[in-house]
């Protein structure tokens, strides 16, 4: 499948007039409202969003957990990126003669350096790898190429990969891909699309588990009209007149489009992971969603999430449980719990209605044994015993009681076999921390 740039890269759908309105640096400083003056950059002062997300006042760290983008491709020689040793190529960059415009964008959002030259990204020490997806002159990005991309990125080692594109029907190559991404280790953000005037129509990849869902909020923390909304959103960030690095001609521009708030959040997730090493690609998400700054609406909502990324507090946020290897939605990527050898066993994990429905657990039961299963939560979670998957036909046995304290109990009078532990988290919890033991007798 090939789809046209105008529908797959989100940004295209911006608040903002057409190419042709590329600002020069002076026009910025004068016009933009004026921000942090934490880098001496030119364009510093008129990135708004960096006191937002309360990154003025920090200093970041040097090169660490890199920020994979799969775009359109980065203008290596633009002055903003020429000469920089962090950014890297994962196949070969076609920018001209409009090719890479939509990368470089998002590039700079991530990590322009601080070099004297136009604008500082969120993480200006990041290392940025690029996969160009896009044939030609730049403006078609086929999904085959998309799923390349993410493959490719996940492949070279863990990285933040950074997802500003989107349609509104779903890809098998790109889901499988963005699968496999995650069981390698990385964290997959995107952007939530666009389309927030538009009827809010489903948006592709973002309205997918394991994938950290960004939408857009303007300069008085409110969501942006053009953000698109769904049960799927994570997190927002600033994504109106953000200042970017552009191509026609190589200058700098205000540009608006939730493809900017996603940049946004991947630079910040690498800047946490290379800060917090030892944090899985499951714990970066869940810091940065519950260090989130909520606004608009009270609580999670469908606009912000659960609300404005706040890296100082994202910085200094307690380390949540580590989950079970994700993803393990099924049978076939079902981690194994218990065995004929090791018959009791004890794990933890979280569930989430839209980021992560169940975790999926082989378990053995021997013969004319018992197997009581107690799980622990801090919202709730209900646990299954199937026998094959997790089809309702296959079940064996479903909680006694659910709550913060859940059970279950099978015995099985017939030979040892295996089957599949189920949790998910109880209707209403949107997520849930866990954990659970299990027993023979």
């Amino acid at each position: 499948m090939i789809v046209r740039l105008a529908l797959l890269v989100l940004c295209t759908v911006v608040i903002a007039a057409p190419p042709a309105r590329a600002a020069t640096i002076a026009h910025l400083r004068v016009n933009a409202p004026r921000a942090s003056t934490d880098a001496a950059d030119p364009l510093v002062p008129s990135e708004w969003w960096r006191a937002v997300v309360h990154v003025d006042t920090l200093t970041p760290p040097g090169p660490g957990v890199p920020v994979s983008l799969v775009d359109s491709g980065v203008e290596f020689g633009h002055p903003e990126f020429a000469g920089d040793p962090n950014l890297t190529a994962l196949n070969n960059q076609e920018p001209a003669p409009i090719g890479g415009r939509h990368g470089t964008m998002v590039a700079s959002v991530v990590g322009a350096p601080v070099n004297g030259i136009g604008l500082v990204g969120i993480y200006p020490n990041a290392v940025i790898r690029s996969y160009d997806a896009s044939l030609g002159d730049g403006t078609r990005l086929p999904a085959s190429d998309i799923a390349a991309g993410i493959l490719t990125a996940a492949r070279a080692g863990r990285s933040v990969i950074n997802l500003s594109l989107g349609s509104n029907q779903p890809d098998p190559g790109i889901d499988a891909a963005i699968a496999e991404a995650v069981r390698l280790g990385s964290l997959v953000v995107a952007a939530s699309g666009n389309s927030g005037d538009q009827g809010n129509p489903p948006a592709y990849p973002a309205d997918l588990p394991h994938v950290l869902t960004v939408a857009a909020t303007d300069q008085t923390d409110q969501p942006a009209s053009f953000s698109s909304q769904s049960p799927y959103v994570d997190l927002a960030a600033p994504g109106v007149d953000i200042p970017v690095a552009e191509i026609l001609p190589d200058s700098w521009a205000p540009e608006s489009g939730t493809s900017f708030s996603s940049p946004i959040v991947a630079g910040a997730a690498a800047w946490l992971w290379t800060v917090r090493p030892d944090l899985d690609a499951s714990q970066v998400a869940e810091i940065l969603r519950r260090s989130a700054r909520d606004v608009s609406t009270p609580g999670y909502d469908t606009a912000t999430g659960y609300g404005v990324l706040d890296m100082t507090a994202a910085l200094a946020a307690p380390t949540p449980l580590r989950d079970s290897a994700e993803p393990n939605d099924d049978a076939a990527s079902a981690a194994t719990l218990t065995t004929r050898t090791r018959p009791s066993g004890r794990t933890s994990g979280r569930v989430a209605a839209y980021e992560d429905p169940r975790d999926v657990l082989r378990v053995w039961l021997p013969a004319k044994k018992r197997l009581t299963v107690i799980a622990s939560s801090d919202s709730g979670v209900s646990l299954a015993l199937d026998q094959g998957g997790i089809a309702t036909s296959d079940r064996i046995a479903t909680s006694t009681r659910t709550g913060v304290t859940t059970s279950l109990s099978y015995t099985n009078r017939g030979a040892g076999r295996a089957a599949y532990l189920v949790v998910t988290p109880v209707r209403g919890v949107r997520s849930s921390e866990y954990t659970a033991s299990l027993a023979v007798k």
